[in-house]
């Protein structure tokens, strides 16, 4: 390869981008939906940056048509979204509401008439109120009602759909929803969060043995895990070890039972003050460890652990917010060091070696399954200008740099099969609510039109000819 020649993807690579149900749809009392923890949480005051809520978000209910033909337009191949439980089955138990049912049919067939694929989350946060009013994630029952919830979906989608994500980043659910408190429910409830993490795990579990039993022998089923790329400040045996908490809370928690059948010994050493870990049953592990078709990764940025420092104050770059809780249970005076002077809007690193890293350690421990990016992406401050342009290099530079990441994955012999950008459309960034931007697609909040970002142009081109281009 010459210098100026560009690096080209596989001719099958998959491309496409990436939303969540509760980000973008809107529509949050229409056609039988009921409140999600999201609904409460963003309505209690302080939770939500000026009391943003989702009621609205980008109105993707309403104008879904409009938004598929701006993906066909973008040339995308597929389309990652995620379905919102309490729109298809309101308070968690029961039957489902046809309308809600009818609105993803719709949806799905949109994206099939227009050459796109759906690539189907089954659970990105919105949990019904109902089931956590009954306990949430910490109760087992919660895991069982997942899977009568995947039943559900898995026969109403199954002949359209053929790729299935269980969960998407079970880690924010547990950690940051029962540890730190800063998304949803807010609970800040250390053994909470152990408990929250298993039974996640062994929603995927048995939701994976109910689409094997409902969908058709071709579609694809996976998780979603936001995998830690931590690296320790330094070569002390201190340091490493700090590290090592790191990747057992945010990494292997999820990954070896789900990958290997079974809890990490040195997780359970690191929390044994929190709990005893008798929430884990005889066969949990077992149903836990399904066999899977691909792994999704998600991957924003890489952290930086170092052992307590014995100041005062603990230092909390870790990427998860600020709030007054540590969501590392049993680890908390781990702290996160920022070497890395350039950052994107939501202030974390930039550094797209880790996902070459990150890529490459699942392509060495599970080196028979397929993977797929199925996030990656970057904030910036994007103004549109004077002639109803939005420019943004910054997010540009970000994609051109994590994308050739992923392409020194794949020439080191990685299984990678698509990449998913986050996100299609600015939208409502969780607990920052609409003051963080993630689109290629700007959103104006106030009249909701959409205008393509040149991060979008440059994207489309990309997919068009499959070549990275050169920095400009």
């Amino acid at each position: 390869m010459t210098e100026n020649q560009p690096r080209t993807f596989p001719a099958d690579f998959l491309w496409g981008s990436a939303t969540a149900a509760y980000q973008i749809e809107g529509a949050a009392a229409e056609d039988g939906r009921t409140p999600s923890i999201w609904d409460t949480f963003s309505r209690t005051p302080g939770k939500v940056y000026e009391g943003h809520t989702g009621d609205v978000a980008c109105d993707h209910y309403h104008r879904w048509q409009d938004d598929l033909d701006l993906m066909a337009e973008l040339g995308l191949e597929a389309y990652r979204f995620s379905v919102s439980w309490p729109r298809v089955q309101p308070t968690g138990r029961g039957p489902a509401v046809q309308r809600g049912l009818d609105f993803y049919r719709a949806l799905t067939d949109g994206l099939l008439e227009r050459g796109i694929t759906p690539a189907l989350t089954l659970y990105h946060w919105d949990l019904p109120q109902e089931l956590e009013d009954a306990g949430g994630w910490p109760v087992r029952e919660t895991a069982e009602r997942f899977a009568e919830y995947a039943r559900i979906v898995g026969e109403a989608l199954g002949d359209r759909v053929k790729m299935w994500t269980t969960l998407n980043e079970p880690f924010c659910s547990a950690f940051l929803g029962y540890g730190s408190g800063v998304h949803a429910p807010g609970r800040t409830e250390p053994e909470s969060v152990l408990k929250a993490a298993h039974h996640l795990n062994l929603a995927h579990g048995l939701a994976t043995q109910v689409l094997r039993e409902v969908l058709p022998r071709d579609a694809a089923i996976g998780i979603t895990l936001n995998p830690a790329v931590v690296r320790p400040h330094t070569d002390s045996p201190e340091d490493r070890d700090a590290a090592r908490r790191i990747d057992a809370l945010q990494t292997r928690i999820f990954s070896d039972p789900v990958l290997h059948g079974a809890y990490p010994a040195d997780l359970r050493q690191d929390t044994a003050a929190v709990s005893d870990w008798s929430f884990v049953r005889d066969g949990d592990e077992a149903a836990i460890h399904q066999p899977l078709d691909f792994l999704g990764i998600n991957y924003y940025n890489p952290v930086v652990a170092s052992a307590p420092s014995g100041s005062d104050v603990v230092a909390r770059n870790d990427g998860h917010g600020s709030g007054e809780h540590s969501p590392w249970v049993g680890s908390e005076q781990v702290e996160f060091q920022m070497l890395t002077a350039e950052r994107t809007d939501m202030g974390w690193p930039i550094d797209a070696s880790g996902l070459t890293d990150v890529l490459l350690r699942f392509s060495r421990e599970v080196p028979q399954l397929p993977l797929y990016i199925t996030e990656n992406g970057a904030a910036f401050d994007d103004k549109m200008d004077g002639s109803g342009a939005v420019h943004d290099p910054n997010r540009v530079a970000y994609l051109r740099d994590h994308l050739s990441a992923a392409l020194d994955a794949l020439e080191q012999g990685v299984d990678l099969r698509g990449y998913f950008l986050w996100s299609l459309l600015d939208n409502f960034e969780w607990a920052y609510g609409y003051s963080k931007r993630f689109g290629v697609v700007h959103v104006d909040f106030e009249t909701l039109k959409r205008t393509p970002k040149s991060s979008a142009r440059w994207y489309s081109e990309l997919v068009r000819s499959g070549s990275l281009p050169d920095r400009d």
